[in-house]
């Protein structure tokens, strides 16, 4: 995913817009070396220098998204959210007043840089392309390198005009895992001023097979009863089902499917997304 920030970056640096605008930087090569000593390309050249990367604490997100892929429901947890920190110099080739010429080029960096504090999808390339959220960029991050002297001694380099900008990605951690969807939804009503109020609960879950890959992959087509309620559904293509209204309280839960050996067992509504899986052992 880093390669892909750094061709991102290229794109940016090399928009057409800005062609006329900024002909230094349009006609300059955008490379990604490390700027070591000797470092002495032959055209003129920007080069974006990947010195830090870390996590960005302040956006770390614990919670988990709950998405449906090709009918099937995935938890997806919290990506990780990644800050690249790049050094940005100009080397300028022919011509007189190189530093004028390193100077005019860095500012016209720095003006397409800060233009942008969100990247434009447009500009994404790879696995970066319809990244959500949006990837937010800071050109001269106030937490930028302290001590440039030190980072260039160890680079083995003469202290150099430099810029820096930070972007901030996302980057999956871990696996989708495959889920089942539970809901709950309560309605209290009651038929008069001082009439009790009564309870009932929107609830679902699944049916599920665990012999099956994945392990979750529902049953489809299974009777479900709520038997002391008196209510019956049958799971649809991903062996979930839903019932409507369930009075709050302790219930019997039975699902019978052809192939499978019938299953009843007891759950509380409202309960733990757990007690409304039924899993059913084949015949």
């Amino acid at each position: 995913m880093i390669r892909d920030l750094d061709e991102t970056l290229r794109k940016v640096l090399q928009d057409p817009t800005f062609a006329q605008q900024f002909p230094e930087l349009a006609g300059a090569d955008i490379v990604f070396d490390r700027p070591a000593d000797p470092f002495n390309p032959a055209k003129t050249t920007v080069n974006l220098f990947l010195y830090d990367v870390r996590e960005n604490t302040e956006l770390r997100d614990n919670d988990f998204d709950v998405v449906q892929v090709n009918g099937q429901t995935f938890t997806r947890p919290a990506a990780l959210r990644l800050s690249c920190s790049y050094m940005a110099t100009a080397w300028p080739v022919g011509g007189t007043e190189l530093a004028l010429q390193e100077h005019r080029l860095l500012t016209q960096v720095l003006r397409v840089l800060s233009r942008y504090p969100m990247i434009p999808d447009s500009f994404c390339v790879g696995s970066l392309k319809e990244q959500a959220p949006p990837l937010p960029m800071v050109a001269l991050h106030p937490d930028a390198l302290k001590n440039l002297a030190e980072f260039w001694s160890s680079l083995g380099s003469k202290l150099r005009a430099s810029l820096t900008v930070t972007v901030t990605i996302s980057v999956p951690v871990f696996a989708d895992v495959p889920e089942f969807v539970v809901t709950t939804s309560t309605t209290r009503y009651a038929p008069g001023l001082a009439a009790p109020q009564e309870s009932v609960i929107q609830v679902g879950g699944r049916v599920i097979d665990p012999m099956q890959q994945p392990p979750s992959q529902g049953i489809a087509g299974a009777l479900v009863d709520i038997v002391d309620a008196g209510l019956r559904g049958t799971t649809d293509s991903n062996g979930d089902y839903s019932f409507a209204q369930v009075p709050a309280g302790a219930h019997t839960l039975r699902a019978i499917a052809a192939g499978y050996q019938p299953k009843t067992q007891p759950f509380v509504v409202p309960g733990r997304p757990e007690d409304y899986q039924i899993t059913l052992t084949p015949l």
